[in-house]
């Protein structure tokens, strides 16, 4: 249970998050029953994994943490960076408390993004971070994550060479091509005044017809007010797109250094592309922590690219218990913390955002 004070204004865009329902459920419980069955399948290759893992070599398995822990950094530096933006200083310490358990919160269930988006909401607004504010950062937080990854496949695209990118991607490109073309239609029509005024009279109608869509478009209007009252410049985003692409690029280097410390050659050509494709259903949540998902993702593509499955399970256990596992009683530790301790923001630029 939650015991933070409940905000039902319109300007609360956490009122909007959707609970996972029960198809979520079931096809979670699917996917976990797909997964045992994979593991009872391929327990061959699952007993030459954790032989491996029981040989691990300590200091470099020691890197990985270290890497992981640099990842942890970034990821708690991105939104800290977007309230100092938006006049609003708080130590590397009281984010991450929050930015951690918010992590164990998306990991613990099913489609738990959308909750841990709400839970942190919550947790800015109580400590007097304007809702809009709060909104703000989250949703350029999640726009800076995704860019950050696309930027980080993309690189990997140009690693992994023509004969393996096409081994992968060519399913997806067709769709990429269909996405590119809609999108510049759309770019296209935006400059036409007729076009607007029509998208326009659609979009007050929909507000007019229903009482919940007029609320969600307020709170989207007022979040798109706060992310354009940010301080504009180039150097204001610059830092935390770096600092989301440095939270992937430390988070990868940990997958390497499992690979290292497990006495694997690296299938450097090929590790940013498998990594980043692992991310894009990793990310969608569909069972608790992506449980079965990122696994088999991440063990198919670096067999793809020329690991042996022993391996390539060996490597991903490894990966995934340094870079899920171990941080789930840490987040869960500050969840608590957070929860039951509404603390005082330090400074503030923002007259309604100095005092809890």
């Amino acid at each position: 249970m939650v015991s933070e004070r409940s905000y039902t204004t319109p300007e609360n865009p956490a009122d909007h998050l959707a609970r996972p329902g029960w198809l979520t459920w079931c096809g979670a419980g699917l996917l976990l029953v797909a997964a045992v069955w994979v593991a009872v399948w391929r327990r061959h290759e699952l007993a030459q994994a954790f032989d491996l893992i029981s040989r691990v070599h300590f200091p470099q398995l020691m890197v990985a943490v270290g890497f992981e822990a640099l990842s942890v950094v970034c990821f708690v530096a991105v939104p800290r960076w977007l309230l100092r933006a938006g006049g609003v200083r708080w130590s590397l310490r009281r984010m991450a408390a929050i930015a951690v358990a918010a992590n164990a919160v998306a990991g613990a269930l099913p489609g738990g993004a959308a909750l841990a988006s709400a839970w942190m909401f919550r947790q800015l607004s109580r400590r007097r971070v304007e809702p809009a504010l709060a909104a703000a950062v989250l949703v350029s937080a999640g726009v800076l994550a995704v860019l950050g990854l696309a930027v980080l496949i993309v690189v990997g695209l140009f690693t992994v060479g023509a004969t393996g990118a096409a081994a992968v991607l060519r399913p997806a490109a067709g769709l990429l091509g269909l996405a590119l073309l809609s999108g510049l239609a759309i770019l296209g029509l935006s400059r036409s005044a007729g076009f607007r005024a029509t998208v326009r009279r659609r979009w007050d109608r929909m507000g007019q017809r229903s009482a919940r869509a007029h609320r969600a478009q307020q709170a989207l209007a007022q979040v798109v007010v706060q992310i354009r009252s940010l301080r504009p410049g180039f150097r204001t985003w610059l830092r935390p797109a770096v600092l989301a692409l440095l939270n992937w690029t430390f988070d990868a280097a940990c997958l390497a250094a499992c690979l290292w410390a497990l006495g694997i050659g690296v299938p450097w050509h090929g590790l940013l592309l498998a990594y980043g494709l692992t991310q894009i259903p990793g990310s969608l949540r569909l069972t608790p922590g992506s449980l079965g998902v990122v696994e088999a993702s991440l063990s198919v593509l670096l067999v793809l690219y020329g690991l042996t499955p022993g391996s390539a399970i060996g490597a991903t256990l490894l990966y995934r218990a340094i870079s899920y596992w171990a941080l789930q009683p840490i987040g869960w530790a500050c969840w608590i913390g957070v929860t039951f301790h509404a603390d005082q923001p330090e400074t503030s630029d923002h007259p309604s955002s100095s005092h809890g």
